[in-house]
């Protein structure tokens, strides 16, 4: 089973210094308001698509730990079951 200690740590510090970057650049770039606040707007949008794709990548992340997690589980059972000599586990 592979593990993914602290990756989605990684991504969100990642996407979270290219917000901070991209915000610093535009606010110290010479442009007029209107101009810094069109680019502001964008990278918002950007951002928060990245955001998101990050966290559904997170919950698929997790959904197939936990299946995986659960499938293991269950065959736990069934082997402690089939190693005691009974043919089907009780609940």
């Amino acid at each position: 089973m592979a593990s993914d200690n602290g990756g989605g740590a990684i991504i969100a510090a990642f996407i979270l210094g290219a917000i901070a970057g991209a915000a610093t650049a535009l606010l110290l770039a010479p442009s007029s308001g209107e101009e810094t606040r069109r680019l502001l707007a964008e990278k918002a949008r950007e951002s928060k698509d990245l955001a998101n794709d990050a966290a559904k990548k997170g919950r698929e992340f997790v959904d197939r730990q936990r299946e995986t997690l659960s499938t293991a589980i269950e065959r736990g059972k069934e082997a402690y079951h089939r190693a005691r000599g009974s043919e089907e586990p009780t609940a």
